[in-house]
């Protein structure tokens, strides 16, 4: 309950302020605004100058953001989105844009400097001495979405012949420079990665013992050309901080940390979520800062797939257009039998698309996943056809036989949308295809016309229409 208060709180302070700060700017007292974005952190203050460009322009957003202590304006510019970002260093003097790229974090200025146009890049390095130069270029070009575009070469190494007063030393000197100072790498002379140890191994170790006799010899690593998603599986799997990025050498070239991957599970998670609701290419815009075109243009062309494969279920509809005719009772329930199926095949399909993407389930498992949603849907088709029957019967006053075929087509157009809820995103991972294309609007689509066909290929054997 205290902490539900402190959230409150909290909110409230961050809504008061904004609204002082609108008042402020009304006035052009960007002294007094820029005081206010101080009593808040780093991230209050990318949020709050984020609204400010919602409710007013961009100039204004800009204007505050050169107020900035310089310190804080490097904080501030690591939190803000990748197209505000662009549209500050479109404005701010290439002076200003150094200073911030110089005080970023390694990782973050690589982020940045693979947004900025190549001309701006070329700019940058020209002025910046030749062997961080170097350094550079070689992270730049590590594939996007890799290991090696995530990583950071700010990490601590020690040799396996340190004593623990030595290495803790040695931490001491360059541990402020370093991304984290809780996971020490161990190298031999060539750079290559043989164990890993923490600092709390450090701590409680005699001063004397060796780095050798504590450290892990077998540490769990990324290779620099991994997919940032297979990266993020290591971090959710193992619980790290931390995670040395090796080339095939298995030579030490950078580590990923925790807060990266939480920016590459957020990225990740929102693409899925956006494929299961049929939106494509938003390019990590928020909701507000895409235009109305925008909108449409990530929206339409899947919308427009969806209705083409609607042609078919019209097609079905009229294959069976003698067979509706000579029973109306049976257009009532088409709704709830597609509509059944559509549910069905999408709980099975989110149900493993979340296991494959925790680690869960595997390929392997095809026959598993299918042997367990046969058995489900057979129990959960019996339960939904014996209430339906009953109210066909008892409360429609329909035939016996009509009942009989919407009950068995219940049956087994559960027992089919499940089977194809839970197969199909195992077969596109397996042809690699995103899974989460094969959820949402594209199951429904699917199950509708499986419903349909099951549905009357029923009523030709029970009612002989």
């Amino acid at each position: 309950m205290e902490n539900s208060n402190i959230v409150i709180d909290m909110d409230q302070a961050y809504d008061e302020s904004i609204e002082k700060i609108y008042d402020l700017l009304e006035e052009k007292k960007y002294f007094r605004c820029r005081d206010e974005l101080l009593k808040h952190n780093e991230v209050e203050i990318a949020e709050m100058l984020v609204d400010i460009r919602r409710k007013f322009d961009l100039q204004r957003m800009v204007v505050l953001f050169r107020a900035l202590p310089k310190d804080v304006a490097v904080d501030v510019f690591a939190e803000l989105s990748t197209d505000d970002r662009l549209d500050i260093i479109d404005i701010i003097t290439d002076p200003e844009l150094k200073y911030i790229l110089d005080e970023l974090d390694f990782d973050d200025m690589i982020d940045v400097l693979e947004e900025l146009p190549s001309n701006i890049v070329n700019k940058i390095l020209d002025k910046t001495p030749k062997s961080e130069r170097k350094l550079i270029n070689t992270f730049l070009k590590y594939k996007e979405d890799s290991a090696g575009s995530l990583m950071t070469p700010d990490y601590i190494n020690l040799s396996k012949n340190n004593t623990v007063r030595e290495a803790l030393d040695h931490i001491k000197d360059v541990g402020l420079d370093s991304e984290t100072i809780y996971t020490c790498y161990v190298l031999d002379m060539g750079r290559k990665l043989i164990g890993v140890v923490s600092l709390k191994s450090l701590v409680i170790s005699p001063d004397n013992t060796l780095v050798a006799d504590i450290m892990h010899d077998d540490p769990v690593v990324a290779h620099v050309d991994d997919d940032q998603e297979e990266v993020s599986e290591l971090f959710t799997r193992f619980g790290y901080l931390a995670i040395p990025v090796v080339d095939n050498e298995f030579r030490l070239v950078g580590i990923v940390t925790v807060d990266d991957i939480l920016d590459v599970i957020e990225e990740e998670t929102t693409e899925d979520i956006e494929r299961m609701g049929g939106v494509i290419d938003t390019q990590d815009r928020e909701y507000l800062d895409m235009s109305v075109f925008q909108h449409v243009r990530a929206r339409l062309p899947w919308l427009f797939l969806l209705m083409c494969s609607y042609f078919i279920t019209g097609g079905i509809l009229q294959t069976f257009e003698d067979a509706m005719s000579a029973v109306i009772a049976l257009v009532i329930y088409m709704p709830m039998l597609m509509g059944t199926g559509g549910n069905s095949g999408s709980q099975s399909s989110t149900l493993v698309i979340r296991g494959m993407a925790t680690g869960e389930l595997e390929l392997r498992d095809f026959i598993k996943v299918m042997w367990k949603e046969i058995r489900v849907g057979v129990i959960v088709g019996i339960c939904l056809s014996i209430l339906n029957y009953f109210r066909i019967v008892y409360l429609d006053h329909n035939p016996p036989l009509v009942a009989l075929t919407v009950c068995v087509s219940m049956i087994l157009i559960v027992i089919i949308a499940k089977l194809i809820g839970s197969m199909l995103p195992m077969l596109a991972k397996k042809i690699g295809i995103d899974p989460a294309l094969m959820a949402g609007p594209m199951m429904a689509s699917i199950t509708d016309m499986i419903s349909l066909c099951t549905y009357f290929i029923m009523a030709g054997l029970f009612l002989h229409i």
